[in-house]
């Protein structure tokens, strides 16, 4: 056990616990001999040389009216060494007549030592699900040696080979402080944790978790759409289970190595557009979104800029918004003329006036397919 985790609070526990099977004072002293927790708070800190003496000599230790004037910072009693996966990790002293808490001893003992081991697997666990918080970071950032992800890996009974998607978890916490968003968080990857027992997951900001779920795949083809299924009863589950407020976004399946960076940066791209153009949605599928996402990369680019420009022109003349309306049923409805009038509640003659009008001001040619693609990519682009 290391010593971080034999500490006061643990101490106290073990103190306010073996003092409901004696009615006398307990005392629980740390390797070094001293009092790290008490009954009587006035005695924490002294050194202890009755427990300095069941260490050293590693037997039980009784303490007697006589031997007491002997023996600096002891009371009559009885000091039993505690034990840890056979190391000695401390003492547990109980105060009295030694012969009337012999009987007692070896229970009051065996208690410590239980709390001690579980207190031992925590910290086990602990350490172990940071550390597979870190493996998970390192796989989505594409960092470290891929022979030390491995052996990691293998440590922490992770298959590296097993196929696995991102889905990004984002926690809308509005104006919260760390301490309420960090408890928000921890909340949220419990009730995870309750959903998918074999997914990896991290907490990647104070708003942000990932999770890597294994892949569903059918003759070695990647199948969407069950992982859809599964998201929709994950977000439905974390409704029900508390009061945040998320947002899911799953990203696209690379297989091989660095498949998992390119899942998670395409599972954040796809968050971010469906909070753009999706605002009323709560769950994204970068399937759902391919173009929009692929082109998001361009957004703040110079490429951008250009391919916007004919749409910025239509805009500029258009202040009804009606001939950008136009153009987005049009693509919408795959260019489909009748469709398109239809779903606009005008006359087939009222949209291909509006169609010409719109080849004048953006300078496109909407006969030709290079035009309309490039007007298309330029709408898509396009979030006002």
């Amino acid at each position: 056990m290391s010593e971080s985790l034999f500490d006061a609070r643990l101490a106290c526990s073990i103190v306010d616990r073996t003092m409901q099977i004696i009615h006398c004072n307990v005392n629980v002293m740390g390797a070094n001999g001293r009092i790290i927790g008490s009954g009587d708070p006035a005695r924490i800190g002294e050194m202890h040389e009755g427990a300095l003496l069941a260490l050293t000599q590693q037997r039980v230790v009784t303490i007697d009216d006589a031997s007491m004037h002997s023996l600096h910072g002891v009371k009559p009693g009885i000091n039993l060494p505690l034990k840890l996966n056979n190391q000695i990790v401390g003492v547990i002293g109980l105060t009295g007549n030694p012969q009337g808490l012999m009987q007692y001893g070896e229970l009051v003992r065996m208690t410590a030592e239980m709390m001690l081991e579980q207190a031992r697997l925590l910290q086990l666990l602990a350490h172990n699900s940071r550390l597979r918080e870190e493996l998970v970071l390192s796989l989505i950032r594409n960092s470290g040696n891929a022979a030390t992800a491995t052996e990691w890996a293998q440590r922490l009974g992770v298959d590296l080979q097993r196929p696995r998607v991102a889905m990004v978890v984002e926690l809308e916490s509005g104006q919260l402080g760390v301490t309420s968003a960090m408890s928000e968080l921890q909340q949220l990857q419990s009730l995870l944790l309750e959903t998918g027992q074999d997914d990896l997951m991290a907490i990647v900001s104070l708003t942000e978790m990932v999770v890597l779920r294994p892949a569903h795949l059918h003759a070695e083809r990647w199948e969407p759409d069950e992982h859809k299924q599964q998201m929709d009863r994950l977000y439905q589950r974390l409704q029900q289970g508390s009061s945040l407020k998320v947002r899911l976004a799953l990203g696209n399946f690379f297989p091989g190595s660095g498949g998992v960076e390119r899942s998670y940066r395409t599972a954040k791209a796809t968050m971010k557009v469906g909070k753009l153009r999706m605002p009323e949605l709560n769950c994204y599928v970068y399937q759902d979104s391919k173009l929009p996402v692929l082109l998001d990369s361009l957004s703040d680019g110079w490429q951008a800029a250009e391919l916007i420009s004919p749409l910025k022109r239509l805009k500029a003349m258009d202040e009804s918004g009606v001939y950008r309306k136009t153009l987005r049923a049009w693509f919408r409805h795959n260019l489909h003329a009748s469709t398109t009038a239809k779903a606009l509640f005008i006359h087939k003659n009222t949209l291909d006036y509006r169609l010409k009008r719109i080849a004048e001001l953006t300078g496109m040619n909407l006969s030709n397919l290079d035009d309309r693609f490039l007007l298309y990519v330029a709408d898509q682009l396009d979030n006002n």
